[in-house]
């Protein structure tokens, strides 16, 4: 069976918007004046970088929010949308300074594109002006940067794959994903195993580091970049990998935010980071898919599978509206003599067509994980590793995906199978 990836569901420019750097934890407090201002503000706090961010959204324009910290301490950024009198407006700014406390900023929104009044607000120390109207995305983004040095470095792509169903070879994928960003594409890849009691990153690249991410996440206190990179596992020039532990010694309960630190410190010095996740469906790793800049789903054709991909479709649109939908991965097709689900008719069902497929192929993986090497390694000429490399450009946006074209035989190859 021939690989295809569909280029209906992919676009060949990389989104502009994954390079918006997450917005701290920090406080907010919005005065509108408008319903729509509140609106899209509200939006904003639903989206994924701003998850960490404590905001509360409040009506009465700058007057309100002078009559707030007559007595109260301020947040670490304030909004204020005004519709009135330039005048009026910096009245209240100029009482509001007596109050703010130090390192306190504020953000001012306008609809008059207005030379003079950015200028009064920037010779006061307001940190921004901005002009509705404007997207959520736009917004966020003018957020982000008030906390992001502009000499910093880009912040780090996270890439998390995830299976429908357990055992269908996500991480298999996100393995040899890994490699070939790393390999191919030259780009430094950590790789994160998140299935901290049974992972197998440390097997499927001959590793036994001593420690991963689990001790990260069991010392909070301790962990910085220094740290960090202590607990990486070199793999090549530029792939390492946090194993998990892989023992059954103690339970693995973490909070919401357990990985948090970890993945802040990651995108400051890491290009491209692949989250091996775990087929499980908990606070944290509800968290580490929302927060993703891309989701890969691996899924094999069957009922199960596909009711599953339906749900995480479905949780992941309602949790990530400013974003584009997860991919879709149709993996070990072809089994034979297995009932399976047509792919036109999983795609129908889930509303998505896949990505990509890969055929089922127990010798090539079977040796691969056998012997702690990637499927490249194996059968560099295999056509799904050509298929993992075209799915590492699409994830990274390095290119263009074009349609492969389908054999002639493909039609009688796939009635045989069907009959064997």
């Amino acid at each position: 069976m021939t690989q295809e990836f569909d280029t209906r569901t992919v676009g060949g420019a990389e989104d502009p918007t994954i390079h918006i750097a997450p917005v701290p934890r920090i406080s907010v407090q919005a005065f509108c004046e408008t319903p729509d201002v509140a609106a899209v503000l509200q939006t904003a706090v639903q989206d994924r970088r701003m998850m960490k961010a404590h905001v509360k959204i409040n009506m009465g324009g700058a007057p309100a929010a002078v009559e707030a910290y007559r007595s109260a301490p301020t947040p670490n950024l304030i909004i204020i949308e005004t519709a009135g009198e330039r005048d009026l407006l910096i009245q209240h700014l100029d009482i509001l300074a007596g109050s703010c406390d130090a390192g306190t900023k504020v953000v001012v929104i306008g609809r008059v594109n207005d030379i003079l009044l950015y200028r009064q607000l920037m010779a006061r120390g307001v940190s921004e002006y901005l002009v509705m109207p404007f997207e959520v995305l736009e917004f966020i983004g003018h957020i982000s940067a008030l906390y992001t040095s502009p000499d910093a470095d880009v912040v780090g792509k996270i890439i998390c794959v995830v299976g429908a169903k357990g055992g269908v070879g996500a991480s298999t994928i996100a393995h040899n994903l890994g490699w070939s960003i790393a390999t191919n594409l030259e780009m430094p890849t950590v790789i994160v195993d998140l299935d901290l009691p049974y992972g197998t990153a440390g097997l499927d690249f001959n590793q036994d580091p001593p420690q991963g991410i689990a001790e990260a996440v069991f010392s909070q206190d301790r962990v910085d970049a220094n740290f960090i990179d202590r607990l990486m596992s070199r793999c090549s020039e530029k792939l390492t990998i946090m194993a998990a532990p892989a023992t059954l010694e103690k339970p693995y309960d973490f909070g919401e935010g357990a990985f948090d630190q970890v993945l802040d410190i990651l995108r400051t010095s890491v290009p491209c980071i692949i989250l091996d996740m775990p087929h499980m469906w908990t606070a944290w790793s509800r968290r580490l898919m929302i927060g993703a800049d891309e989701l890969l789903i691996v899924a094999e054709p069957d009922l199960a599978n596909l009711r599953n991909t339906k749900n995480l479709f479905d949780a992941m649109k309602t949790a990530r509206p400013n974003d584009k939908h997860p991919q879709l991965l149709m993996n070990r097709t072809g089994v034979l003599k297995r009932p399976e689900i047509s792919i036109p008719d999983f795609a129908k069902a889930v509303e998505r067509s896949p990505i990509a497929e890969i055929p089922f192929d127990a010798k090539l993986f079977g040796t691969a994980a056998n012997n702690g090497h990637m499927i490249c390694e194996v059968e560099p000429d295999n056509k799904s590793v050509a298929t993992i490399d075209q799915l590492a450009r699409v994830l990274t946006g390095r290119s263009e995906i074009k349609k492969e074209k389908k054999s002639l035989l493909s039609p009688l190859l796939s009635r045989l199978r069907k009959s064997a």
